[in-house]
């Protein structure tokens, strides 16, 4: 069977634990989109880590870990972080990489870096990953898949000329930098070559012979609905699909083999990088959220920039979870909660004196204002709890109302950052 676990709001949902917790069942873990622009936090039996672009199942030894075809591969990083987690005592994970994958080159970080700077306050807050650069580049058919490294040399060499031609353009005239080399571009393609070299192969057919022997593959997403291109709060998006149906796309798998759909909602909310965020608080509330967020407060696993801190979002998660093709809700991060005498909930959107249950376009969204609703508290640590009959009142009662709004059976609460820290219902 093929699951997918996708993120239903602004990503930071908490996927990593969840992947890392369904992995143990799992045969297959596979990263299908996205890059090392952002990351997934698991705490296990080895420790903390933040993976960026390393399936968060490699913990397992049982697994194969992969890197899709819609992947943004940045090689060095990949390795840099395969070998972190193995110095750290992490047994050695079983890893593919699509031939079809296309490479993040260092000109993209550099253009990323140079955009942002050049819009000064205006700027997308990117992750300075090369991401937007990078699909640009695919998509105008100038990317470099990973098997071109193993292709005509001579090939390579011409199309990296051509590339710089163009790219010097824009560096000369428009950002004022120094321009491309490309022979030496090709010195570091031959070193990318040989890191990749042992890994590489088709992975589409791989994963179709595994459907066939009936494995339990997993395709694992970055991000969340919110930030998709398409059906998320453009322009402050991401570059690739966040959603779950892209998984059959990034992955090469056939569609109709996706049967489960796993979308993680935070019992509150938080978002890394600019855009629209309706239930967004401010000052000491936010604070103190953020400082008892997450597993050691809320913090971007790549950038470390403080995240944006928010009440829970019906409208939003809604909408996500709606547009990813929930089966199941994972509802993380509850345990943090308890602190709080009231829990305020965003359940509507006033835009223009109306009151809507939909979430709207950007330029709408940028207009709502946040409907509250306020529930009782349960004051007191959940941790350690496995049945759900378990939970204090008030707690089921959240997580009900919550359910009752979504419209989207909530299956998995985590209380606590451990893989442990679940309760199935």
């Amino acid at each position: 069977m093929v699951k997918a676990v996708v993120g239903a709001n602004w990503g930071d949902e908490g996927k990593g634990k969840i992947t890392d917790m369904l992995a143990k069942e799992s045969d297959i873990i596979i990263r299908f989109q996205g890059g090392a622009n952002a990351g997934h936090t698991i705490l296990n039996n080895y420790g903390k880590f933040a993976l960026h672009t390393l399936p968060s199942g490699v913990f397992y030894d049982h697994t194969t870990s992969i890197i899709g075809n819609g992947v943004a591969l940045n090689i060095p990083i990949l390795f840099k972080e395969l070998n972190d987690i193995v110095s750290r005592g992490v047994p050695k994970p079983k890893l593919l990489i699509s031939d079809r994958a296309q490479i993040v080159m260092p000109y993209h970080i550099l253009f990323d870096q140079y955009e942002e700077e050049r819009l000064g306050g205006k700027s997308f807050g990117s992750t300075k990953s090369g991401i937007a650069p990078f699909y640009s580049d695919k998509y105008a058919k100038i990317g470099f898949q990973v098997s071109e490294l193993f292709d005509d040399e001579a090939a390579l060499k011409e199309k990296l000329e051509l590339v710089c031609e163009m790219k010097n353009v824009l560096l000369s005239n428009l950002y004022h930098k120094p321009e491309l080399n490309a022979s030496d571009l090709f010195d570091t393609m031959m070193e990318y070559r040989q890191m990749a070299e042992p890994y590489v192969c088709d992975v589409s057919a791989y994963l179709w012979q595994a459907i066939q022997d009936g494995k339990e593959i997993l395709l694992e997403g970055q991000l969340g609905s919110l930030k998709d291109p398409d059906h998320g709060i453009y322009p402050m998006v991401t570059s690739s699909s966040t959603l779950a149906a892209y998984g059959a796309i990034g992955a090469g798998i056939p569609p109709y083999e996706i049967k489960k759909v796993i979308t993680v909602c935070k019992a509150y909310s938080s978002a890394v990088g600019a855009g629209a965020f309706v239930s967004e608080i401010f000052g000491d509330e936010a604070d103190e959220l953020r400082r008892r967020g997450g597993d050691g407060g809320e913090y971007g696993a790549t950038t470390g920039r403080p995240r944006r801190m928010g009440w829970f979002d019906v409208v939003a998660s809604r909408y996500g979870c709606r547009i990813q093709g929930t089966t199941d809700v994972a509802f993380t991060v509850l345990d943090v909660l308890g602190y709080l005498d009231e829990i305020p909930v965003c359940t509507a959107y006033e835009i223009e004196g109306k009151v809507t249950m939909d979430f709207p376009t950007t330029g709408q969204l940028n207009k709502a204002k946040p409907v509250m609703e306020t529930l009782p508290g349960w004051k007191t640590d959940i941790r350690g709890i496995k049945k759900y009959e378990e939970l204090p009142e008030n707690c089921r009662k959240y997580i009900e109302f919550v359910e009752k709004k979504l419209g989207f059976p909530i299956t998995m609460i985590s209380n606590g950052p451990g893989r442990d820290d679940i309760i199935y219902r």
